[in-house]
């Protein structure tokens, strides 16, 4: 039967079925062969990235409140995290690595309708991710109290920066689990509930934060309690909104997903050489491309640094603000590695690739409006995140040269997660490193001395459009789809 008679068939007959319904049945035509016309895939690329986009808006409002709580204790509060952010970025990372090696395996033998060996790769994954989350926490706990000297912070923000960083390292055995549960839920096509548990987080981050940042204080007559922690609470709010929320995802994952509950068969835990030796030909790439990279924007920050407390302050708030344009690109990026998986699970390259064509417009588009957005908007929430008239202004001007910059960031965002589905991980990491190192920290000490913090953004905005060039360039060749020859 062709697809679109089949499709329109589905869609005319059942009409009351609902989001997982229509979502299980489009996913099902890829394993299983099924002829999936453009108007099916752009379905499905809106139903698996719909929910993922969310999370990541409700992710990044929860950043705005973060950074707003934050930032209403001053700008040396703001600068004390500011100073630690790429640290944390890439001991954060570093998780996110190491489960990507393992759900992308998931969702190759998803596509190839294999759920036994993806419950398989799911048992090994747990106890090789914990036991590295654990040696990352060590690590992050024992330099916590070097670290803001080291990145060359001034004395007065050293201890807050100390203390946040070495919470969160202590935090990162549950970072990681969220990570790899809700990437094996996606990868099996389920987004709605590591979106929902997510967004979950968010809600219980600015809950726990509200009630440990501040001292306990009077509103209209209602006593609030506050622990008045101060930059610790801020940390500390976040750590039990993970310890929650990692339970809730890797409980929806082992016991309740259809596809990968540990319940319908029996296997070990222990990391098979198989299982490890494919994880780290997707991982290794990553994670050293991870560590490379926020070298790089290490010495971002060791350049901004000497710019004084308020360049500090304006540079954290402007990557917190930005987040709002590139969370559609993460999450249709999120899609993007599924679908592209699954098809070449399933040997279906040529769907792969329109999977990729769909995906990737749909990001610059997004991303583009987005843009829009942060360009007129930023004023009015920087007046929400600080009172710091000095600090608003320069944010905001940071802002705008940073919009510009957005529709070829998506290209690189959704290229990245496309390639990622593939696989393909040395190339595009090189690629990325190449343009931060070679065009960003160059421009950036250039331009710093005689243009400041704002030479320091258009560096990243100049960098950013000649990044995404070179996606596209390897996105049109065929090199990303060299390990998968079959199609049907």
């Amino acid at each position: 039967m062709e697809g679109r008679p089949l499709l329109h068939f589905y869609i005319s007959n059942y009409p009351e079925m609902n989001y997982t319904q229509n979502k299980d049945k489009l996913l099902s035509f890829i394993r299983e062969g099924g002829k999936l016309d453009w108007i099916a895939q752009v379905k499905l690329t809106a139903l698996l990235s719909f929910p993922s986009m969310m999370a990541q808006l409700v992710h990044i409002m929860m950043q705005y409140i973060d950074a707003s709580m934050v930032g209403s204790l001053g700008a040396h509060a703001s600068a004390s995290i500011g100073l630690v952010s790429t640290s944390i970025w890439l001991f954060g990372s570093l998780c996110h690595a190491v489960s990507v090696g393992f759900y992308v395996q998931v969702a190759h033998k998803i596509g190839a309708n294999d759920f036994s060996g993806a419950r398989q790769v799911l048992r090994q994954s747990f106890m090789a991710c914990i036991l590295f989350a654990l040696m990352l926490s060590c690590i992050g706990v024992s330099i916590s109290h070097y670290l803001p000297h080291w990145l060359g912070g001034e004395p007065d923000i050293c201890r807050d920066s100390s203390l946040y960083f070495m919470f969160f390292s202590m935090c990162l055995p549950f970072s990681m689990l969220n990570s790899l549960c809700s990437g094996m839920l996606r990868c099996s096509g389920n987004m709605h509930i590591p979106s929902i548990l997510n967004i979950c987080l968010c809600l219980l981050d600015v809950l726990f934060n509200w009630l440990l940042i501040f001292p306990s204080r009077t509103f209209h007559g209602i006593t609030i309690p506050g622990a008045g922690l101060g930059v610790t609470g801020a940390v500390l709010g976040t750590a039990f909104a993970f310890v929650i929320c990692s339970a809730l995802m890797c409980y929806f994952t082992v016991v309740r997903s259809k596809e990968l509950s540990l319940r319908l068969d029996s296997g070990t835990f222990i990391p098979q050489r198989s299982t490890l030796r494919e994880s780290f030909r997707i991982s290794a790439p990553i994670a050293v491309e991870h560590v490379i990279l926020c070298g790089a924007q290490i010495m971002s920050t060791i350049i901004v640094a000497p710019l004084g407390t308020v360049a500090i302050a304006a540079n954290s708030f402007g990557i917190t603000v930005e987040a709002l344009c590139y969370m559609p690109g993460y999450g249709i990026s999120d899609a993007a590695t599924t679908l592209v998986g699954q098809s070449l699970g399933a040997g279906r390259r040529f769907l792969a690739r329109s999977f990729g064509r769909i995906t990737l417009a749909m990001g610059m588009m997004l991303m583009t409006l987005m843009a829009v957005v942060m360009y007129t908007a930023s004023p009015a929430l920087m007046t929400i995140m600080t009172p710091n008239v000095d600090v608003q202004r320069l944010t905001v001007e940071i802002l705008r040269i940073e919009a510009f910059a957005e529709p070829m960031f998506a290209a690189s965002i959704v290229c990245y997660g496309i390639f990622v589905g593939a696989r393909d991980t040395l190339i595009p990491c090189t690629m990325n490193l190449s343009s931060i190192w070679l065009v960003r920290i160059v421009l950036a000490f250039f331009l710093s001395s005689t243009m400041g913090l704002r030479g320091v953004w258009i560096a990243m905005a100049t960098e950013l459009c000649f990044r995404g060039i070179i996606f596209l360039i390897r996105f049109r060749g065929d090199g990303w789809l060299k390990k998968f020859s079959v199609s049907k």
